[in-house]
């Protein structure tokens, strides 16, 4: 089992949901974290709910590729290196085809798939130097396509594809590359309010303790693509 206390991450999206119960998880087995979100005021709330010092609240627009780099160039100097890249940053937008907006297609691609595209090229440098992981964040909707979806599954799909043509290329440096794909999770994710309803769901610190465990796994042993669903339905 490797040791990841002392290593540090970097996760995209942060400052809640599913990105913030990475956050956890990883302060908790001892990581130091960057946590980054549109808004510096929202990310520098999440660091005071992670409650630890090894945290490193960061703006950064995962759309532009800059912000990604300056992103990159804080963590080297407040932590020394960059071992694990979580790509987490997402949104989605649901109407038919013929319904859906210019703009709702624009803002999904950009963020849900050039924004994983501008996290690798700004990290994977660092990476190369650390041996390090890096992770995407998908969805079952990247290899299951649905009514009012196409989109999210367009820039899903995308995702799951350019993470696992990555793998390939990056382990020649021993870098790991993983998706994880998601179902149904408890999050803030397309506007939702998290409620007791939600029980039934995966819940972010659920993602969390999976990271982890992918961290933690034989070096020899790489689970490229993770399709995770609620044991129930609703």
């Amino acid at each position: 089992m490797q040791n990841i206390e002392g290593k540090v991450a970097y996760i995209t999206g942060g400052t809640k949901g599913i990105g913030f119960g990475i956050a956890k998880a990883l302060v908790e087995n001892g990581v130091k974290v960057a946590i980054s979100g549109r808004n510096l005021a929202d990310a520098e709330k999440a660091k005071h709910q992670l409650g630890n010092q090894h945290v490193l609240a960061i703006q950064s627009d995962v759309r532009n590729y800059e912000d990604e780099v300056k992103a990159v160039d804080q963590i080297i100097a407040s932590f020394g290196r960059l071992d694990i890249v979580i790509a987490n940053a997402g949104l989605g937008k649901f109407a038919p085809i013929d319904e859906l907006s210019l703009e709702d297609w624009n803002s999904m691609i950009e963020t849900n798939l050039n924004g994983v595209f501008h996290t690798m090229k700004a990290t994977v440098e660092a990476l190369k130097v650390s041996k390090g992981y890096y992770i995407s964040i998908a969805s079952l909707a990247g290899t299951n396509f649905f009514a009012n979806g196409a989109g999210y599954n367009a820039s899903k799909f995308g995702v799951v594809g350019f993470t696992q043509a990555a793998m390939l290329d990056l382990r020649n440096y021993d870098i790991k590359c993983s998706t994880i794909m998601p179902g149904s999770v408890t999050s803030h994710f397309n506007e939702h309010q998290p409620n007791e309803e939600d029980g039934w769901k995966i819940q972010p610190t659920d993602i969390g303790q999976m990271v982890v465990d992918l961290l933690r796994m034989n070096p020899n042993v790489l689970p490229s693509k993770i399709e995770v669903r609620p044991t129930k339905t609703k």
